[in-house]
């Protein structure tokens, strides 16, 4: 069976949810530009990372009175920035139906030991946002990385909410609509949607969440790298390209050329066009083969990033053992790297859909996926 693979494989078998792919036709020399050895704070530097933050508003649609700021240690950093600077004013209410999720409440219940209500959903389900109480401080993520599931739209969060939205958009950023208008705090990392580098994270700030910054005082210290206020006053400079610690310039040189990328092929409906032609080539494959499902229940919260798949099939001995056999066999015949279920995740395969995949790298995956099911079916112990 093994010896009778498909003829064709994908052009770039690069399917990790993070880092993911870099743009298509990448080549290192462009970042000719890159300012290196220059000071992140001289006119080169500064005029980088500015032109980084205005494009991402651009391209994002981000509303001119929200501030953007470049964080340091990816998406990570800036969620944890959000919630050790802003929670604590009032209760919270977390809610997770992944593992990223997950974290962030470990981190508020048992690290700032905060006031707040969890409410979680199993892999492949989502919190229903009806009965989430907005006048807590709300902490979520829009697409579960690891779940493959997504929050479908913003229509369940109200406008007049008391409390500030606090959402890891960082595998939904430019490749699904975010509603501003709903969201108080928005984080994400370049190296999801954009394929950029990692170690560089970006925080999105609504007036009323600078409004909580310049009137709040958590009760905890905050180390350096989470201080975004000094003297109760928003540090103005964080969001106009004045870092906080030192960044690469060869990675923002990265981002800047992969955001003039996504100006070229339409900004972010061109990228919402290309990760849901992606997504739909894998979910068309689930619907013509019994055994293999989409993780995610309900269609209208599939993920068109990180499309998680489990496998359905009876013969399947032990779920575990045979998809990480099916992930090895994939990558041992450079057909896909990566594409194994997050540690934490139920048993299955994990194939990064965003804007930086070509959908003809997809339809031969999806080949590959065929055959690698059928050998490892075969080779069972």
């Amino acid at each position: 069976m093994t010896d009778k693979h498909p003829a064709t494989r994908p052009a770039n078998p690069r399917f990790s949810s993070g880092p993911c792919a870099k743009i298509p036709h990448y080549s290192l020399d462009m970042l000719a530009d890159a300012p290196l050895g220059r000071s992140h704070r001289a006119k080169v530097g500064k005029e980088k990372l500015k032109a980084a933050i205005e494009t991402t508003r651009e391209i994002l649609g981000i509303p001119a009175e929200y501030k953007i700021g470049i964080v340091p240690a990816s998406d990570t950093g800036a969620v944890e920035m959000a919630m050790w600077s802003l929670l604590g004013e009032r209760k919270a209410t977390m809610v997770a139906w992944e593992s990223f999720g997950s974290g962030w409440v470990t981190d508020v219940v048992k690290q700032l030991k905060i006031d707040a209500e969890v409410k979680t959903a199993d892999y492949g389900q989502i919190v229903d946002f009806a009965e989430v109480d907005f006048d807590t401080d709300v902490v979520f993520t829009w697409n579960g990385t690891t779940s493959g599931v997504r929050v479908p739209n913003g229509d369940k969060i109200p406008a007049d909410r008391a409390g500030l939205t606090i959402c890891d958009a960082t595998s939904a950023a430019f490749a699904q609509a975010l509603p501003w208008d709903k969201l108080d705090v928005t984080t994400f990392s370049w190296q999801k949607v954009m394929g950029g580098e990692a170690a560089h994270g970006m925080i999105v700030l609504s007036p009323r969440a600078v409004e909580r910054l310049e009137s709040y005082t958590p009760a905890w210290p905050l180390p350096k790298i989470f201080r975004m206020t000094k003297g109760g006053k928003l540090i103005d400079g964080i969001f106009e390209g004045a870092t906080i610690n030192t960044p690469s310039m060869l990675a923002v040189e990265d981002y800047l050329v992969a955001l003039d990328w996504a100006k070229k092929v339409g900004g972010l409906d061109g990228l919402m066009k290309r990760a849901d032609t992606n997504a739909k080539i894998l979910w068309d494959f689930c619907d013509r083969n019994d055994w293999i499902a989409n993780l995610a229940e309900d269609d209208a919260t599939r993920s068109n990033t990180s499309v998680c798949l489990k496998f359905t099939d009876d013969r399947i001995k032990d779920p575990a053992k045979f998809a990480k056999a099916v992930a090895k066999k994939l990558e041992d015949y450079n057909a896909a790297y990566d594409v194994g279920a997050y540690r934490d995740a139920p048993a299955g395969l994990r194939v990064w859909c965003g804007a930086t995949v070509e959908a003809s790298d997809v339809e031969a995956l999806t080949l590959w996926l065929k055959w690698a099911f059928e050998a490892c079916l075969d080779e069972q112990d």
